[in-house]
């Protein structure tokens, strides 16, 4: 039989013709793509394949960034804390930074734009109190008030690149010259990189779909003084700051902002804070500025008969793919990277594009693919975990980056791929544009909503961190069951209460944060308008600390509908009397070990009709709670297993009083899913461990029977149920 080809895209690079060729072949490849570092030489812009053309807008340009180095990035730092012993302080504002990457602005006046605060107190020194001294990089405090700490906010500018940095320590890239970023916003900039992009695009009539890398504004990354990361926020604004966006901003917005705005107390409104109104409004003035740069740049790709392709990440800040602007930049496509379900739902279902791609991991890199180590273990996790997502919403591509040449001396690996093409191709050709089946719709509650669509509790883009591993489960888990999830801000909730139709509202995370809540839960509106919806039906699922705001001696505002609040050493006191455990509950059928990641303590059972589904060392990890016609569900923490997804589906058709609709499409089988889609009479049963699996499949009729899967397998069966 004729092998089904399209719709991948392939890594290639110079001298590299004969085993480009074959690996197109193999797997179907119907594109090719440089990366970083490397190029595609004429012989394979000569093959029957779309070439992609990675384009950097605002770096890899430095003979022209080399002439206007008053036009580099710029960034807002904090200095380390230092406290005063006298009523001098020198503070070394540099210290700790890695001083390849930033330096000091003193082109603009640091008296204007800087801001030394008294961290003990609050308060802003006065710049009469202080002194800059330039060739020591170093501000002295006159007035200090000895035993306080002192900070020290000041603009720098930015002249390593972060992507390319960390290519270039990941890769030894010793004899590569550092790319130095240059800001847009500025005069010669600006101009800059529209003539160029005309100029390129005449140069290279060979290129059909431009790939944007990204555009202006990189996420905010910053290496310390080894030379290793400092912080990263995939979602920071910081390096899209400069005194002429400062300026801008004041006009447009008619107020001034603070340094402590951007540096807000070191912490640079990381994705995880309750964003202040301040930020708010600035990244709506970046959004609004970046996408009518960029709607200028791809008017001028579509008028020379090419596609505008945006990679989400490395300069993507502005350029928000759920936010308000985006469906005004014109763009053909969107590509971003696949670590698992959530960030593969992240991109497949971004609107107002033509089609997505999504790159698969492992990227060939030295750092995964090198002797002795097996790439095809990152392959298999990352296909597999992935898959689950694209059932539900199938991306239009997918593709590979990095170094072919590295690949091609894993022969395991090549053939894993072949397969993961193969099956991804069916999958799209089956489903694509073909609604699922639903069961359920849940609405997930946060202080971002849709702007941070399939996107909370990341750090850095797909990477574990111990603080989040608990909460990010809940969206991995989400992204390939059979419900909708919506994305909810306080302030939807607010002004126009849960939206018609959703079934279940999900608030989790830990206090103070964004996702928590923080003080959004003294809002006597909100509160009141989720009580009443729940009582008259709706339900609740909170985990970790949801509704968390120490308030009227609540901990949990929303405590009366999860039945459980929090014990902070207030009230030892009282005797909390409800401690036994229910033996049987829908919630927890056939569950035999449970997981609640980092969990929380001391929570306790407010009232005796909580159901406690577990319990140990003196704290709730999970239980249920009638609220009127609704019931509220908590659970401590819940990290992505296929265990404790079977346990959040269960617990969403429990607080949705649905349980009776549990089985309509199942697999009793924790490690197997179905997946159907009634509009085309068809149903996909998977496996999605590395072991062979038998379950019982129920066929959306109300009759099961038992199905054996081998190791990661997908079966498709056809089906006579249209419901």
């Amino acid at each position: 039989m004729k092998k089904n080809k399209g719709r991948v895209t392939l890594p290639s690079q110079q001298n590299f013709l004969k085993e480009t060729k074959e690996l197109m072949e193999r797997w179907g490849a119907d594109a090719l793509r440089d990366s970083d570092g490397t190029k595609l030489d004429d012989e394979l812009k000569r093959l029957d394949a779309a070439i992609y053309t990675t384009y950097f807008v605002a770096r890899s340009h430095n003979e022209f960034a080399e002439q206007h180095p008053e036009e580099m990035q710029q960034l807002y730092l904090m200095s380390k804390y230092n406290t005063a012993a006298d009523k001098e302080l020198t503070i070394s504002f540099l210290d700790g930074y890695f001083e390849e990457q930033v330096e000091a602005d003193y082109i603009h006046d640091p008296k204007s734009w800087w801001e030394v605060i008294d961290r003990t107190t609050g308060k802003v020194v006065d710049p009469e109190f202080w002194e800059v001294k330039r060739e020591e990089n170093c501000l002295v405090i006159t007035n200090a008030v000895p035993w306080h700490e002192y900070t020290v906010s000041f603009l720098s500018y930015m002249k390593w690149d972060p992507t390319q940095m960390y290519n270039h320590i990941t890769n030894n890239w010793g004899n590569k010259p550092h790319e130095i970023p240059f800001d847009i916003r500025q005069p010669h900039s600006n101009q800059f990189i529209k003539e160029y992009l005309q100029k390129w695009l005449k140069e290279n009539p060979d290129t059909d779909v431009v790939r944007f890398t990204t555009f202006f504004y990189h996420f905010t990354l910053i290496f310390n003084s080894l030379g290793k990361e400092k912080f990263v926020d995939w979602f920071g604004y910081g390096a899209s700051v400069s005194v002429a966006a400062l300026e801008a901003f004041a006009k447009e917005k008619g107020y001034r902002l603070r340094p402590e705005d951007i540096v807000d107390q070191g912490y640079y409104n990381s994705t995880f804070r309750t964003p202040s109104k301040a930020y708010l409004d600035y990244m709506d003035f970046i959004q609004r500025f970046v996408v009518s740069e960029i709607r200028e740049l791809v008017d001028a790709v579509h008028g020379h008969d090419k596609e505008a392709m945006m990679f989400l990440g490395d300069n993507w800040i502005g350029a928000e793919p759920y936010g308000e602007y985006f469906r005004e930049t014109g763009l053909d496509a969107v590509v971003g990277s696949v670590g698992d379900g959530t960030t593969l739902r992240m991109i497949a279902d971004i609107p107002h594009v033509k089609y997505t791609e999504g790159r698969f991991l492992p990227y060939f890199f030295p750092d995964t693919f090198y002797e002795g180590n097996d790439p095809v273990v990152e392959a298999e996790e990352n296909w597999l975990t992935a898959r689950r997502a694209l059932l539900r919403k199938p991306l239009d591509r997918i593709g590979y980056g990095g170094y072919l040449s590295l690949a091609c001396k894993f022969p395991a690996f090549v053939d894993y791929v072949e397969k993961v093409t193969d099956e991804f191709r069916c999958i799209h050709d089956t489903i694509h544009h073909v609604k699922p089946y639903t069961g359920l719709k849940v609405a997930v509650l946060n202080a971002w909503g849709k702007l941070r669509t399939w996107q909370t509790h990341m750090v850095a883009h797909g990477k574990y961190y111990q603080q989040t591993y608990s909460y990010q489960g809940i969206l991995e888990a989400l992204s390939g069951s059979a419900v909708d999830v919506i994305f909810l801000s306080f302030d939807d909730v607010k002004e126009s209460g849960i939206p018609e139709g959703v079934d279940v509202l999900i608030n989790a995370g830990d206090a103070g944060t964004a996702f928590s809540g923080g003080e959004n839960w003294l809002d006597e509106s909100l509160t009141s308008k989720i009580r009443e919806w729940v009582y008259k039906g709706g339900g609740l699922i909170g985990i970790g600390e949801p509704s968390a705001c120490h308030h009227q001696g609540r901990f949990f505002q929303l405590a009366d509908i999860l039945g459980v609040d929090k014990e902070l050493g207030f009230s030892l006191s009282t005797n909390k009397y409800f401690t036994e455990s229910v033996h049987a509950h829908f919630i927890t059928e056939n569950m035999t070990a449970y997981d609640f990641g980092e969990s929380k303590d001391n929570i306790y059972a407010l009232k005796e009709d909580t159901d406690i589904l577990k319990y140990s060392n003196g704290s709730v990890h999970l239980s249920s709670s009638p609220y009127g016609e609704g019931r509220g569900v908590y659970i401590a923490g819940l990290p992505y297993s296929h265990e404790n997804t079977d346990l959040l589906i269960r617990a969403l058709f429990y607080a949705a009083n649905k349980e009776s609709e549990y089985k309509v499409w199942h697999a009793s089988n924790p490690h197997c899913e179905v997946h159907a889609y009634p509009d085309i009479k068809k149903y996909a049963i998977v496996n999605n461990s590395k072991e062979t699996q038998v379950t019982l499949v129920y066929d959306g009729t109300g009759a099961s029977c038992e199905v054996t899967l081998g190791p990661g397998e997908l079966k498709w069966e056809d089906s006579a149920n249209e419901g």
